[in-house]
């Protein structure tokens, strides 16, 4: 795990989490979702949460409480997930095979090559080529 300087996650148990009602949760969650999985924002460099709040009608806080809440982490790891999940598809799918590695990273959102390597191996403890060359003998 130092290869990349990651660290342990520490579990929280916030105030947070009693100061807004399950439906209004839901909702915001709701649309959190709308923008990143179905609208694809997460591949955008420079989204970020006060973006996201702006888009939504929400200030950044309720933001930040609502994806702790649901998603039990916070707004750049919900990010990097997404994106970690996306480049995954990309490595291991054929259509995407003439892409190199650089570029798949840079597509689902990441501004360095360091920055994707270090999410993608913080999330699958191998690096993106490491990850294709199971699907492809190269």
């Amino acid at each position: 795990m130092s290869k990349y300087n990651i660290k342990a996650k520490k579990e929280k148990n916030p105030e947070y989490l009693t100061l807004h009602s399950v439906e209004y949760v839901e909702r915001v969650y709701s649309q959190i979702l709308q923008k990143l999985v179905i609208e694809k924002k997460y591949r955008d460099k420079e989204y970020s949460a006060s973006s996201l709040s702006k888009e939504i009608g929400v200030n950044t806080r309720c933001l930040s409480s609502v994806i702790n809440l649901r998603y039990r982490d916070n707004f750049s790891q919900m990010v990097n997930d997404m994106r970690i999940r996306e480049a995954q598809y990309m490595l291991s799918d054929r259509h995407f095979r003439d892409k190199n590695v650089e570029e798949i990273g840079a597509e689902v959102g990441y501004l360095t090559r360091q920055s994707f390597y270090t999410a993608f191996y913080k999330r699958t403890k191998m690096t993106p080529k490491e990850y294709r060359k199971q699907f492809y003998k190269e």
